[in-house]
């Protein structure tokens, strides 16, 4: 998605395209990290430098809201932040810290079985060791 597109997106769902927001929804898109307010703070204050974490927080918090940014909570005391919004798992590894999605056939969580009950989340986490630091 180039930035007349992040444009485009965040006006279509309700968002008005500030250079922060802008910024901040491009790092989400350019680092499939899943990363964390920090991370994202300590990367774009060197570009801006009026960035505060409030701001990054409201941001995400305002992308959650309008449905274009999950939060992952993996571990109890770490958020973590995910634009792609499709149904799909996460690994972490406990050994680099990294979390990698996957995608495999996510249809047995159906939950058409929980009749009477609304569902509003689904996740699916994995924790273990990632291929790279198995290989190290």
């Amino acid at each position: 998605m180039n930035k007349k597109n992040t444009d485009k997106y965040l006006i279509e769902h309700g968002i008005k395209p500030s250079y922060q927001r802008l910024k901040i929804f491009e790092y989400l898109l350019e680092h499939e990290t899943h990363p964390t307010v920090d991370e994202i703070y300590k990367y774009l204050s060197n570009e801006i430098p009026t960035l505060s974490k409030t701001t990054v927080y409201n941001t995400l918090n305002l992308f959650i809201e309008k449905g274009i940014v999950t939060v992952i909570t993996i571990e109890e005391k770490e958020t973590r932040y995910d634009a792609n919004t499709s149904m799909h798992g996460h690994f972490k590894c406990r050994q680099c810290g990294n979390v990698y999605d996957f995608h495999t056939d996510l249809s047995y969580m159906d939950s058409d079985s929980l009749d009477g009950f609304k569902v509003e989340e689904k996740h699916i986490y994995f924790k273990g060791i990632c291929k790279k630091c198995l290989k190290d």
